[in-house]
């Protein structure tokens, strides 16, 4: 039940962010389907040291190997549901929001420096998988600095769209492109960037921080 129940709120979130029920719905569809399309954007050469056994003439084996240099590559790709998608979602949603005014505005890029900055701090490279970072931290980020900054009453309609493009800012800059030197690090073969889809921190907090705004 726990993917249906996301998939509701989702849709919900998407609706706050005064989207027409329809394009909400297209929006999820494509989350979800897009999910299953990375595109490659670079590639990162690594170069790994790897043991290989010397053997005499004779056959004996020296227990000593020595190293040489083995070439593999990274492919850094970005995910259409899970980066993409939300990314064009947060360009459209900029321009309601700076005709929000000055405090609009001036909540949303602190909201968006400093869920960046915490994201980046709290971010772990693991290597062979990937950047974990505490699952729920962007979303709380984006709705405290959202209901301080933004409160009751006059500002509701901003509430959920600078919730949710504070949200998705924290994990996509944060924790992803400001940790681009350790993709080679963590020596995957392949890092997508919103590579869970729908499920994906940089979806999740953004859709997370609508709904609850």
């Amino acid at each position: 039940l726990i993917p249906l129940l996301v998939l509701n709120m989702a849709q919900a979130a998407l609706t706050n962010l005064h989207l027409h029920p329809t394009v909400a719905m297209l929006v999820l569809i494509g989350l979800v389907f897009g999910s299953a399309v990375n595109l490659p954007v670079t590639v990162i050469q690594l170069d790994h040291e790897v043991p290989v056994p010397v053997y005499q003439p004779m056959g004996a084996w020296v227990p000593f190997p020595r190293f040489e240099r083995m070439q593999r590559e990274t492919v850094v790709a970005v995910n259409v549901g899970g980066c993409v998608i939300p990314v064009l979602l947060a360009i459209h949603l900029l321009r309601f929001l700076f005709d929000g005014g000055t405090r609009v505005s001036m909540v949303l890029l602190a909201g968006v420096l400093l869920n960046t900055l915490i994201c980046y701090r709290m971010a772990v490279p693991v290597p062979k998988l990937g950047i974990r970072l505490p699952f729920l931290l962007p979303a709380a980020v984006a709705l405290l600095v959202t209901w301080l900054g933004l409160g009751f009453g006059e500002y509701d309609a901003y509430r959920a769209p600078v919730a949710f493009v504070t949200g998705i800012s924290g994990p996509l800059i944060g924790a992803d492109l400001l940790h681009w030197k350790d993709f080679k690090r963590i020596a995957a073969g392949t890092i997508s960037i919103g590579g869970a889809g729908t499920w994906d921190g940089i979806v999740l907090s953004g859709l997370m921080a609508a709904f609850v705004a």
